[in-house]
């Protein structure tokens, strides 16, 4: 069972270890989850909620995680040109307050990263790199909207809106987005996912409808270009992703990149795999992001059962583990929400198995969640099966590649106050690891920092205490015990 201690800090009861041995090695494992405010997916659970109503929905969820045992929230915070948090950029996300352009009346990223680290999680903010607007939306378009202000670059489609990648205002727009929450944000990531060209609409008739590029095309054709147009499109998309991750480097080294691509990458890679084409359809080379290392972690969507035979998770991660060639994290997506208890859905073993699958096949180990919502619901059970899963917790894998040169954590210094522990980091720590024995039992538990360092952990008088420090790419400092 969780004890709760201080603001939602799990603490978890290890296996017994023979008289006061040394504590059990810290696990790493990547655990976690998407929490989508599209069409108020996952949260907000609608528009129009109190400014306290959401942040109590929004506490309730990060609880979630702790009691789960997960370590990193993937936190949308730009679904369609919009913004989830205070911007000069773009307008109030409608999915706040049922009104694109009003304020909630506070930053819900700037309150979902506190709160998040005070429960020892990663919060990484998701973006849309080029969606204007979903079909989804219903309140009148705020003045200062990408499609008011550029209908030049962001265009009707279907029954969405969707900004022209290979104009050059659209990337120069998207990654000063990104540059400007990665500067003024104390965020542990920045991911983005399989929405590049959009899925393929089709008119009344039938017919696919067109992508409306003409004019980029035709002024591409007549300064000389000499690609194809889908390879024209795909290098535009390349670009994109390349300098989203220089530029993210360049601002804060420490900040991990993420791409969660469509899980397959062509059909017939690997052989006998069938489906959806996006190199041809979306226009995304997502194998040469991964050759390249243009990212830290990639997660391509693995929404297939194991034994789905021609789109079998095993063999697609495998081939995605071969494409790594600059051993970048790679933890794929679950698709977690098909556990629904219904007869059509999936059983919770079925996620059970992916993640043993992948503890198995990949090093260091670790997948995200598809999505918060059917967790906190406990969905055909699957919460209760990722408490079996997850039964002891897990640290966020080192990114060795991020802090190249760079000494590790210095252990922090600590001073026990009664029942409570006092801890002080150096600068650049982002979480406290903190062990306990009392008897033969060993806890583990990690516990988010002050702005300035500091932690305060109820810890009783008499138990053996061993704490380290963990800085932003996952490094871990020497120990300090008290006994």
């Amino acid at each position: 069972m969780i004890r709760w201690l201080m603001a939602g800090f799990a603490v978890v009861s290890l296996m017994p270890v023979a008289e006061a041995a040394d504590p059990p090695p810290l696990k790493r494992e990547f655990r976690g989850v998407w929490v989508a405010s599209v069409a108020n997916i996952d949260w907000p659970s609608r528009p129009g909620l109190t400014a306290e109503q959401q942040k109590k929905e929004l506490v309730a969820i990060l609880d979630s995680c702790g009691e789960l045992r997960l370590n990193a929230v993937i936190f949308q915070i730009r679904p369609m040109a919009d913004a989830l948090y205070e911007s000069k950029l773009e307008p109030w996300s409608e999915y706040l307050t049922g009104t694109m352009g009003q304020s909630p009346g506070y930053d819900p990223l700037a309150f979902a990263v506190e709160e998040a680290h005070r429960r020892g999680l990663e919060l990484h903010a998701w973006f849309n790199p080029y969606r204007a607007r979903h079909s989804s939306a219903k309140s009148p378009i705020a003045k200062n909207h990408i499609t008011q202000t550029r209908p030049d670059i962001a265009k009707p489609y279907g029954t969405h809106y969707w900004m022209n990648p290979t104009h050059p205002d659209v990337q120069a727009h998207c990654l000063a987005v990104i540059r400007d929450v990665v500067s003024r944000y104390d965020i542990d990531g920045i991911h983005i996912d399989d929405y590049f060209y959009p899925y393929k609409e089709k008119d009344a008739a039938g017919k696919i409808i067109p992508f409306p590029d003409d004019d980029t095309w035709e002024a591409y054709q007549k300064a000389g270009g000499r690609l194809s147009r889908d390879d024209w499109r795909r290098d535009a998309v390349n670009t994109f992703v390349q300098q989203m991750y220089t530029q993210t480097q360049k601002i804060k080294p420490w900040v991990k990149v993420g791409i969660s691509p469509f899980g397959i990458w062509r059909p017939g890679h690997p052989e006998g795999i069938a489906g959806f084409d996006q190199f041809a359809e979306l226009y995304a080379d997502a194998k040469l992001w991964l050759n390249e290392g243009w990212c830290d972690y990639y997660t391509p969507q693995l929404y297939w059962p194991i034994a789905q035979e021609k789109q079998s998770f095993p063999k697609l991660l495998e081939w995605w583990r071969k494409q790594n060639t600059q051993k970048r994290h790679l933890w794929p997506g679950l698709y977690t929400s098909r556990v629904t208890g219904a007869e059509k859905g999936w059983k919770a073993t079925e996620i059970r198995d992916q993640i043993a699958l992948t503890r198995q096949m990949v090093e260091p180990p670790g997948v995200i969640h598809f999505s918060m919502k059917a967790l906190v619901r406990n969905s055909g059970g699957i919460a209760d099966e990722l408490q079996k899963t997850y039964a002891e917790p897990a640290l966020v894998p080192e990114t060795p590649w991020l802090a190249e040169g760079k000494a590790p954590p210095a252990a922090p210094t600590l001073r026990r106050a009664g029942a409570t522990l006092q801890v002080q980091a150096t600068a650049g720590a982002r979480f406290v690891v903190v062990q306990t024995l009392a008897g033969t039992d060993w806890k583990t538990r990690v516990v988010g920092l002050t702005a300035d360092g500091a932690a305060a952990i109820p810890v009783p008088e008499g138990e053996r205490v061993r704490v380290y420090v963990l800085d932003r790419t996952g490094r871990i400092s020497e120990p300090v015990e008290l006994k």
